[in-house]
């Protein structure tokens, strides 16, 4: 692109962050959610004029370590026959499929049960694979180049891809205040295991190929970079900061969008408060202190002791991030690859993530439904939020995958599971079988994503066409 040509790009970026309509205070800007009665997002039409309508978010959840491998499956309903009637992906005949189950265009595998209720917006697909990723077979070897495809340099050196959220936050990104957000659960690990860098199994979001995007951990200063300005990060509520603005706001409004601003308003507190209690509880998981009482005072923004909290804020944080339009790209880490990991609240504080993926256990699977009760939290929160005549859950793509199908390291096939309709142009309730094709690159699930949210590439990492099926 000439000089030029990026101007015109700018100074269109520009005056679409100028058209949004934005809540003011000291230090502090929030984005509106869509309300009808007003154009609130800066969105072009064909024609150069603001559009009304939502635009297609991307979110990327990440489990390390694979899933239950005879647990995690999915087939159609609705007299429908099964690809692989043979297949050990099939339900046994002694789990029988639940009423909902019956009732849904998918029936779900007890790695997915939490998805259940939506299967009806679920694709489920399988056979994909990254080439590159079955050079080393270990954990680092096969998720650095995740989101890219690329090929990744061994030795310790530190070599991947730019990944596919950071290739739509270069474009896409540019029209929101946070062009991407990158969200974790576990901090990254910088030893070198078999070769390989432990940064390639802590990162799955790349802005370069040597560059892992900043992994935020700490829900508080997550909240911050959506909410406040950065020159202005104090310890002010940030609904307070502009509940005057806000007064004049819901005089503007229609009556039904009143209440939704209401609702809106409503969760950013619930976010905040929460965000406070934890921070006031502990520090990151995995870490235990030596002492019964701490002899130095917490930071009042820490990361919660509670895994399960501190995974459920990031997820509200996902979800404001989307409602407000801040940002239409979030990658979530809910943990690593090779994760230490513990889940007492499961009732699971015996042995670390890690090791249990090793066997395919009762409290694996536990441990598996989890982590998709967190995609499930999601789609929950995004199905309730009315943009229009869909819902955001029907506005985004909501992504579980992993580096490999179990903790056998087998990633001759990744797990992917998604969520939502991409703004109405994915065709969901199916499975989608790819096992068989000559074309089976993970890449070419992510250019169909770009295409989802008006970005068209011919090529990606090693695909050169989109699934025509996404």
């Amino acid at each position: 692109m000439n000089s030029m040509a990026n101007y015109d790009a700018n100074r269109r970026d520009s005056r679409a962050l100028s058209r949004r309509a934005w809540l003011q205070g000291v230090g502090v800007s929030m984005a509106l959610p869509w309300m009808e009665s007003m154009a609130v997002w800066g969105q072009e039409t064909a024609s150069g004029q603001p559009s009304s309508e939502a635009p297609v978010r991307l979110a990327i959840l990440f489990a390390g370590n694979g899933f239950h491998a005879g647990q995690w499956w999915a087939k159609e309903n609705a007299g429908q026959t099964s690809n692989d009637p043979a297949s050990t992906d099939q339900p046994s005949t002694n789990q029988p499929p639940t009423d909902r189950a019956k009732s849904s265009k998918l029936e779900l595998g007890r790695v997915l049960a939490p998805l259940q209720e939506f299967s009806d917006s679920t694709l489920f697909i399988r056979g994909l694979y990254n080439a590159e990723a079955l050079k080393g077979n270990i954990h680092s070897s096969q998720t650095g180049n995740l989101l890219s495809g690329a090929p990744l340099s061994a030795g310790g050196e530190i070599r991947s891809g730019t990944s596919v959220d950071q290739m739509l936050a270069q474009s896409v990104g540019r029209q929101t205040k946070v062009p991407s957000l990158v969200l974790g659960c576990e901090k990254s690990n910088p030893s070198v295991h078999k070769n390989y860098s432990m940064i390639y199994s802590s990162h799955i979001s790349w802005s370069s190929p040597t560059t892992p995007t900043p992994l935020e951990l700490y829900p508080a200063l997550a909240f911050d970079r959506l909410f406040k300005d950065e020159n202005h990060r104090g310890d002010q509520s940030v609904l307070d900061s502009v509940l005057e603005h806000a007064g004049d706001i819901r005089r503007q409004i229609s009556n039904s969008d009143r209440q939704k601003f209401d609702e809106y308003l409503d969760s950013v507190r619930d976010v905040e408060q929460r965000i406070a209690n934890a921070g006031q509880r502990g520090e990151l998981q995995g870490w235990k202190p030596t002492l019964d009482k701490p002899n130095i005072d917490r930071p009042a923004d820490g990361i919660p002791q509670d895994i399960s909290e501190h995974m459920r804020l990031m997820c509200d944080i996902l979800v404001l991030g989307f409602q407000t339009d801040t940002t239409r790209i979030t990658t979530l880490k809910l943990n690593n690859d090779h994760s230490s990991l513990r889940f007492p609240h499961l009732g699971i504080d015996y042995m670390i993530h890690h090791l249990l993926s090793h066997s395919d256990t009762e409290d694996w699977l536990k441990v598996n439904q989890f982590f998709t009760e967190q995609v499930a939290y999601i789609a929950r929160r995004l199905s309730k939020i009315q943009e229009g005549e869909r819902t955001a859950l029907d506005n985004s793509m909501i992504m579980l995958c992993s580096s490999m199908m179990s903790g056998s390291h087998d990633a001759t096939q990744l797990p992917v599971v998604m969520v939502g309709k991409g703004g109405g142009k994915i065709q969901t309730g199916k499975v989608l079988d790819y096992r068989q094709s000559t074309e089976r690159q993970m890449c070419r699930l992510y250019l169909s994503m770009m295409q989802k949210m008006g970005i068209q590439k011919s090529s990606f990492g090693d695909a050169t066409s989109p699934l025509p099926e996404v």
